[in-house]
């Protein structure tokens, strides 16, 4: 009965598609963690981000089906908690419900965390359209020995619908589209919420008045409630006299009316939720402590890189023996048939080295992005940006500004695209100024081989060290822009704190695989045309090719910079050519390194004994202290290509991207310059 179909991106204006007979537009609408895009990845077949924070799904996305004759438009709009319209996401939301075209909302609900839930639903119902509430995550409701009442709880809100379904498991999802169909035929329930006399009497007379100054408009009920809440965009949008009625905002009474509701609700449909609620706290003594919090999450993520190192490189053999096979057969094969020795130096020492080096990280980015992926669908992340919310605030952002930057230790694209859950527009620029010294699963690959390299017995703290340098600059930074914008310390991070639960395989599987496949993917593009561009930048010069690298255009070019670099102990033309390449992608300085010393796998010990020595020949008094500055330039300089798109995207600004990227860029010298000068006079 069920077929999926495709899946396209909306534009943030929404859509002017003319309605036809037999088709429905349906909205997804919940709260951020509610499983809302896991459900319409379920129903249409697409492979959405799902991770448990809020900000993940910044657009909104639709997906075409057919059920019982019906073509139903789905759509699914960024995780909101009330209709209020602050930050982007929010926007994007309302105008998407708000919008005419929009005839049924399914409202996902978390069933595990109700109460939080239903204050969005109640809003929803004041909208006048057919709404269905989708249970989600019952299965969960089960595991923790909670029991709602699947009379009452409909009952209470009105005769609507109520489907249970679990979008991880794929159950209740045909009852939930008979229950759109059905509604939408049926029409709208009444609105339950009765706010006592005095407020029932104003928005009567508001009603009568909206009517008449716009008599063709729908859900008159909900804009008598935003104008008797001085909802800005509702008084500015629809402008209407209103001061014989209206003498103050009662948007305070309003919303605790509706908190009163949502008690009696509760108490009515929903039970034995106290003892789960008790073991959720004992938790988090710990983990959201004050004080205890960040050493806690510190401590986390140190387990997760020493997992990283410690199973990663215990997996890495395989691929290694693989590569070196690959590597001698192409060589072989290619001096059997007779090709030129320019094209066998291009297959083997530019393109199998530089991609296949890389290859050879991924038991390492897959151990990485496992352990994140539990991490984040096991309700431990919103806790590190509660736990982060006091420190960001002392640099004048909220712990929401945190979030991007978790986001950060993934991908560096997605972190600022998540910057749209911020506000303001200035916190928004802010956040993207720092979150770029978050070490994104790109730079994993060259703190890996040169702490292996250089720091061979001990190989996880100078990487770890990485991470919490990043960390530390970012607030660093934020902390200076602050004092001298002379800001002030903004609100506290209002955020939910869903209830821990068990790791969905299903979930984590299709986020481990995104990652990989992202990472595949940039292998099979990005840094296999920087391999063929590097190789022969190193093979070519002003008089044609040459056998001698030194005499090459990359040579020419990094001497050139090499002064520059030589104060931060990075004075080799090889590394200056290897940290212009990594703008292309951060993966690609390893890539260089395999190619500039003709490295099959620059990662396995053979390779990484021939690169340490290929080193010493240029500069023997390379070490530690000077590996570890490059491990810190590659942290704090530009970001990789597709970020500086994004930046410029998300900020409107060639000024502002431009500006940022030559901040990073002095930073990151001024730093190493720093640490070198002082390391040498001790080391």
């Amino acid at each position: 009965m069920m077929k999926k179909g495709r899946v396209n991106e909306m534009a943030l204006s929404g859509t002017d598609t003319r309605k036809e007979d037999r088709h429905v537009h349906v909205a997804f609408v919940g709260n951020p963690n509610c499983g809302k895009t896991t459900l319409f990845n379920a129903l249409t077949g697409a492979k959405l981000k799902v991770a448990n924070w809020p900000g993940v799904t910044v657009e909104k996305f639709e997906g075409d089906i057919e059920y019982e004759g019906y073509q139903l438009k789905l759509v699914d709009t960024p995780g909101i908690y009330s209709l209020s319209c602050y930050t982007i996401e929010e926007q994007v939301t309302r105008t998407c419900v708000l919008d005419d075209d929009i005839e049924v909302i399914v409202n996902v609900v978390d069933a595990s965390s109700l109460e939080r839930n239903l204050y969005l639903t109640l809003q929803l119902l004041e909208l006048g359209k057919p709404v269905i509430l989708a249970l989600n995550m019952m299965d969960i409701v089960k595991e923790r020995g909670l029991e709602i009442d699947l009379h009452r709880l409909p009952e209470m809100l009105g005769g609507i619908p109520v489907v249970p379904v679990s979008a991880a498991k794929r159950t209740g999802l045909d009852i939930l589209l008979h229950a759109v169909v059905h509604h939408f035929e049926e029409g709208p329930k009444e609105d339950v919420m009765d706010y006592g006399p005095m407020i029932e009497d104003k928005l009567a007379k508001l009603e009568v008045m909206m009517q008449a100054r716009y008599p063709s408009h729908s859900m008159v009920r909900w804009h008598a409630i935003k104008l008797l809440e001085d909802d800005e965009q509702v008084t500015s949008e629809h402008p209407i006299e209103i001061t014989n009625v209206v003498d103050r905002s009662y948007e305070k009474e309003i919303i605790q009316k509706k908190y009163q509701y949502i008690e009696e609700i509760v108490k009515e449909s929903l039970f034995h939720k106290e003892s789960r609620a008790a073991q959720t706290d004992r938790i988090d003594k710990l983990l959201t402590h004050p004080i205890l919090g960040v050493p806690v999450f510190l401590c986390i993520m140190a387990l997760v890189f020493f997992l990283t190192f410690a199973v990663g490189d215990f997996l890495k053999g395989g691929f290694e023996v693989v590569l070196a096979w690959i590597s001698d057969a192409a060589r072989v094969f290619l001096v059997g048939i007779h090709v030129s020795g320019w094209l066998t130096s291009l297959v083997v020492d530019g393109i199998i080295a530089g991609v296949g080096g890389i290859l050879t990280f991924l038991p390492n980015i897959f151990i990485l992005f496992l352990a994140l992926g539990i991490l984040e669908d096991s309700g431990y992340m919103s806790r590190v940006a509660y736990v982060m919310d006091s420190i960001m605030g002392k640099v004048g952002l909220s712990g929401r500004a945190f979030l991007p930057m978790i986001l950060g230790f993934g991908c560096t694209v997605p972190a600022i695209m998540a910057t749209r859950a911020l506000e303001k527009e200035h916190d928004r620029r802010k956040v993207m100024v720092i979150t770029p010294f978050m070490s994104c699963s790109a730079r994993l690959p060259v703190y890996v081989l040169f702490a292996d390299m250089f720091f061979p017995g001990h190989p996880m703290i100078p990487a770890f060290s990485m991470y919490v340098i990043g960390l530390m600059t970012a607030i660093l930074v934020a902390l200076v822009m602050n004092r001298m914008e002379k800001g002030k310390i903004n609100d506290s991070l209002l955020i939910e704190l869903p209830e821990y639960k068990r790791p969905n395989a299903r979930t984590i599987r299709i986020y481990v695989w995104t990652k990989l496949k992202d990472y595949l993917t940039k292998a099979g593009t990005t840094i296999f045309i920087a391999s063929i561009i590097i190789w022969f930048v190193l093979n070519f010069g002003v008089h044609g090719m040459v056998t001698d690298t030194a005499e090459s255009f990359g040579a020419v070019i990094g001497r050139l910079l090499v002064p520059v670099l030589a104060p931060a102990g990075l004075g080799m033309w090889q590394i200056v050519v290897a940290l212009i390449s990594g703008i292309s992608a951060k993966e690609v300085v390893v890539s260089s390194f395999a190619v500039l010393f003709g490295v099959a796998n620059a990662n396995s010990a053979a390779g990484m004994r021939t690169i340490v020595e290929n080193i010493h020949q240029f500069n023997p008094s390379f070490g530690p202290l000077n590996a570890f500055c490059l491990m810190l330039f590659v942290l704090l300089y530009v970001p990789c290509a597709a970020a500086i798109g994004t930046i410029k995207k998300e900020s409107g600004s060639w000024k502002f991207t431009l500006g940022l990227m030559a901040f990073q860029m002095f930073l990151a010298w001024a730093v190493c310059v720093i640490v070198f000068q002082i390391g040498s006079i001790f080391l």
